[in-house]
């Protein structure tokens, strides 16, 4: 008995965020951009390292996109990086599109890709950029809905949420149901009660003048989820942060499990640094597993237990139906609790251990959310 009146009110608790999870996307989903009037002129930033699954349709849906001007900077770190043969492929396959490709060498402090958008900033022509990770597909809507967001001059940031892609392993499925129906729900919970005062690293736009009034990229080469704290400084600034009604595509590849576990563990560990109360309360993101212990140790709970199953069912589908217009969910749904248990699990394992790995470099976190290199490339 000792036990069960904590696990009703985590249990208890879980069924608020739910419903908080359903109000949250009915909110998000009645915002829309204006008209586009004036179409400014954009600089996409795609920073680049190998040539990942799905590279080339990724890349080519941004040489496709149906906006009157636009250049595209790319960046490697050596001219021997094999996605340098594709960006010249591309590059000669859509003329009218100006792209460049940069070299940049070795960073010299632990976030590669804040360097790579710290040499493209300099190299661009135009004052709004989109900053996008090159596993990342869209439309070619995608640069007239965002102009159209900036046309309010109080909007400084405006960051995309994602519809996850899986690749062909079970894990990266798992994955991209989590992605979907808990973590979309959790962005739009905060943005609800507090607003937007992070960003998504996936895809991001902003304003020149938004990012020298966060100081520029030195502020970020630090930290692991240089994402999150682009969007907390650009809100502390003064400068309108908002969540883009354009939906991207994050195509997370095809990780086998030991990979994706890695992948998982360096989530949760870098945002217990980055938001140390926000890590503690994903508690409530996973209910399932919660009624199901409620439900296997006192089985006379079964209502409740059930009412829970049920709730999350309908927050699921808030955020993967009715935002995300995910046909995975819609046809794996049977495994979200599978994919539930196991972000619980890594969630628990996040309080643990302090290093990551990430691109076969071993990295430390430090207690702000910077991090700082171990050792060298691992073979």
């Amino acid at each position: 008995m000792l036990l069960l009146v904590p696990l009703l009110a985590l249990v208890a608790g879980s069924l608020v965020y739910c419903l908080l999870s359903v109000a949250a996307a009915r909110r998000y989903l009645a915002a829309r951009p204006p008209e586009l009037r004036s179409p400014p002129p954009i600089s996409v930033l795609k920073p680049l390292s190998g040539v990942d699954e799905g590279l080339e349709q990724n890349l080519r849906s941004f040489f496709e996109q149906d906006y009157p001007e636009f250049e595209i900077l790319l960046a490697v770190r050596s001219p021997k990086d094999p996605a340098v043969a594709l960006v010249n492929e591309l590059a000669g396959e859509y003329p009218r599109v100006p792209a460049r490709l940069l070299v940049t060498g070795e960073p010299p402090y632990p976030n590669a890709k804040v360097f790579s958008l710290t040499h493209m900033l300099e190299a661009a022509r135009h004052d709004l950029l989109v900053m996008s990770d090159s596993d990342i597909r869209v439309t070619p809507d995608m640069l007239r809905t965002l102009a159209a967001e900036f046309q309010d001059p109080h909007t400084g940031l405006v960051t995309c949420p994602y519809r996850a892609v899986p690749g062909r392993s079970f894990w990266s499925l798992l994955e991209a149901l989590g992605l979907n129906t808990e973590f979309l729900a959790g962005v739009l919970v905060a943005r609800m009660l507090d607003g937007m005062r992070f960003a998504l690293g996936p895809t991001i736009a902003a304003r020149r003048g938004t990012l020298a009034r966060i100081g520029g990229f030195e502020h970020l080469k630090d930290y692991l989820a240089e994402d999150f704290v682009m969007g907390k400084l650009a809100a502390e600034a003064g400068c309108g942060v908002i969540l883009s009604s354009y939906v991207i595509e994050h195509h997370i590849g095809s990780q086998r499990l030991g990979a994706n576990l890695l992948h998982r563990l360096r989530w949760n560990r870098s945002t217990r640094r980055s938001r140390p109360w926000g890590y503690i309360g994903q508690v409530f993101t996973n209910p399932l597993p919660l009624a199901l212990l409620l439900w296997v140790f006192w089985p006379e709970w079964w209502p409740l237990a059930l009412a829970t199953a049920v709730l999350r069912a309908a927050a699921a589908w808030a955020t993967a139906g009715w935002v995300l217009r995910d046909p995975l969910t819609r046809r794996f749904w049977w495994l979200v609790p599978v994919q539930d248990l196991a972000s619980s699990l890594t969630w628990i394992a996040g309080f643990f251990g302090n290093t990551i790995l990430w691109r076969g470099r071993r990295y430390t976190l430090l207690r702000d959310g910077r991090f700082e290199l171990l050792d060298s490339r691992l073979q």
